[in-house]
């Protein structure tokens, strides 16, 4: 038998193949893209699409153009739930993630029940956003809320905290910190347990105190996983919705200064049916998200150290 038919029998009896690799690339990738394609793409190209339209109720949808957008930002209530979400975003992203860094070192270091203390401030993230504003509710209440109880041992006059305009949006941010502290400390931790102890033993023999050494070496090294959470933090503070919703209501005397964007959506959308206003305020949403984000990547170059 010839060379060339032995070769011709051994490449019929190859097994089944893509024509390159890229094939089996594209094909594993393909459940993801197109999930992001049906959950994610469209719903953003039919919510511009709906931003341009009047949709009332069950009626058929109507081009008015850019009217919604004209109206949104003639509307002082957008203006201030803007703020307030803003506000939000400023309560909750510093001191929630100073926390977690401050309690991920502390659970990092050789203490005695750190696995159990791990799951506590991780439970909060696992329980439902419903049951925590209720307990909450409970806390915060006027006359019997545990809160004002202990405040009351050491002579401080009753606070009304989430019926007071100047401290529902503060409430709200506690809430806030403390479900979410629990989900950035793991984070954090995985960044810190990253760090090798060369760096930390070099350190200790040219005589750094513990303070030098969390400053010039925990910090640096760990800002790439600071800057993924930041920026995780300030998107879930932006689309803050469950919290203000459930402990707010439209009677509450606080509730203009505590109304978020996501809570103004959802009532222009499901409960008075305006789904094209509601559209415009989900993309006025999505603008600012953009703009603090690329704010945050234009600060990557300065804050984040890679090794």
């Amino acid at each position: 038998m010839s060379a060339q038919a032995i070769n011709s029998d051994l490449r019929r009896k190859k097994p089944f193949r893509f024509q390159s690799d890229w094939g089996w690339a594209y094909l594993l990738i393909a459940p993801t893209i197109i999930g992001l394609i049906i959950l994610n793409l469209y719903p953003f190209v039919e919510t511009i699409i709906l931003s341009t339209q009047k949709s009332q109720g069950l009626g058929a949808a109507k081009f008015v153009g850019l009217q919604n957008y004209e109206k949104l930002f003639a509307d002082k209530q957008i203006w201030q739930s803007t703020w307030n979400t803003l506000y939000y975003m400023i309560l909750t992203v510093p001191v929630g993630v100073f926390l977690a860094l401050v309690l991920a070192v502390l659970l990092n270091s050789k203490i005695r029940g750190r696995d159990v203390y791990r799951g506590i401030y991780f439970m909060p993230m696992v329980v439902a956003p419903a049951a925590v504003a209720m307990v909450w509710k409970w806390i915060f209440n006027a006359e019997v809320g545990i809160l004002n109880q202990f405040l009351g041992l050491f002579g401080v006059a009753t606070i009304n905290w989430l019926s007071d305009p100047n401290t529902a949006i503060i409430s709200c941010a506690m809430i806030g910190i403390w479900s979410a502290v629990g989900y950035d400390l793991v984070l954090i931790l995985a960044g810190l347990q990253s760090i090798s102890t060369s760096y930390y033993e070099a350190s200790e023999i040219d005589g750094a105190s513990a303070v030098q050494r969390f400053f010039h070496i925990t910090v640096p090294l760990i800002s790439p996983t600071l800057f993924f959470v930041v920026i995780m933090r300030v998107m879930t503070s932006i689309k803050q919705f469950d919290t203000v919703y459930l402990l707010i209501k439209s009677t509450n005397p606080a509730y203009k200064k505590t109304i978020t964007l996501m809570v103004m959506f959802y009532r222009e959308a499901f409960e008075k049916f305006n789904k094209g206003y509601a559209s415009a305020i989900v993309m006025w949403s999505f603008v600012i998200i953009m703009v603090i984000t690329a704010i945050q990547f234009w600060s990557e170059k300065k804050l984040v150290h890679y090794e």
